[in-house]
């Protein structure tokens, strides 16, 4: 995978796929975090690829972008600015190079909650229209669609994916650990839905073997497992031997969502190392890590 390239090395997911094979190429303004030894390429912006001109690759992992629907659900072009138009920069730019394969990310939350059968698989109906975030993934598939007969592309729609990472984040997983870490009391909204948590490391290995495959479209990634905000509450008191309380507020989204992974498992030889367990160890002992040595 020697000619591999990887944007967003500096983020939360990108630095894990990287320590998985050092022999992909880091692109983008900072360098990975979590000490990855990747080679490391600096570009400005999205608007000057000129460094990438000499450079040997034919395929791509894109992971710029934001997962921050709190913020993006506020604005009405956060969405578009942080998702979109990066996506468009990008693949207008390899248009003219002769591209092996582009993996991209989108979102389970496309589904439409109103007509969900479980497991939820890629031929379910959508509803791009819920939110500013959830349209931004929409147009996002969009543009990847604009550009499939130039461009071998796969758009992964991904569960909700957690692990560890130096960064501040909105998700559910991190925001639980950050809270026990920081604060006296640790407090949820609401501790019944479902979700099918992917831990990164397994997401990671995922994508290393799709990038490798003949597959074009649309592929869900998750566990094909359901499970409780309770349960991973449970866990993580047991770990930090702190209480997390539910204040019981409502919540939106669907109370229940698992997806259906028989064609990600028809395409690679790939299963879930870590259950949900043994992955929220590991999470909460690197993150634990992480900020002892931080302050």
């Amino acid at each position: 995978m020697s000619n591999t390239i990887l944007f967003g090395g500096s983020g939360f997911f990108g630095p894990i796929i990287l320590k998985k094979d050092p022999n992909i190429i880091s692109v983008g303004r900072s360098a990975p975090s979590l000490n990855v030894s990747n080679k490391h390429i600096f570009i400005k912006n999205l608007d000057d690829f000129s460094n990438l001109n000499k450079l040997d690759f034919d395929k791509v992992i894109f992971l710029i972008g934001s997962s921050n629907h709190h913020e993006i659900n506020k604005s009405p072009t956060m969405g578009i600015d942080f998702n979109v138009y990066p996506l468009k920069k990008i693949l207008s730019f390899l248009k003219s190079k002769k591209i092996k394969k582009f993996i991209c990310f989108t979102t389970v939350l496309l589904y439409d909650e109103q007509n969900l059968k479980f497991p939820v698989n890629e031929k379910n109906p959508i509803n791009p229209y819920k939110n500013d975030y959830i349209f931004s993934k929409y147009l996002s598939e969009e543009v990847i669609d604009f550009y499939k007969d130039y461009i071998p592309s796969i758009i992964i729609r991904l569960s909700n994916i957690y692990g560890y990472s130096k960064l501040t984040r909105p998700d559910l997983v991190p925001t639980i650990i950050n809270s026990i870490l920081t604060k006296k009391s640790v407090s949820i909204w609401n501790t019944k839905p479902e979700r099918d948590f992917i831990f990164a490391e397994d997401a990671a290995d995922a994508v290393l073997k799709l990038l490798d495959s003949d597959f074009c479209g649309k592929v869900n990634l998750g566990t094909g497992k359901s499970h409780s905000i309770k349960e991973i509450t449970d866990i993580i008191e047991r770990l930090s031997n702190k209480k997390i309380i539910s204040e019981n507020k409502l919540v939106t989204g669907p109370m229940k969502l698992v997806i259906d992974t028989s064609l990600i498992k028809k395409i690679i030889d790939w299963q879930p190392k870590f259950s949900l367990e043994k992955g929220l160890i590991k999470t909460y002992e690197i993150t634990k890590d992480l900020f002892n040595k931080s302050t």
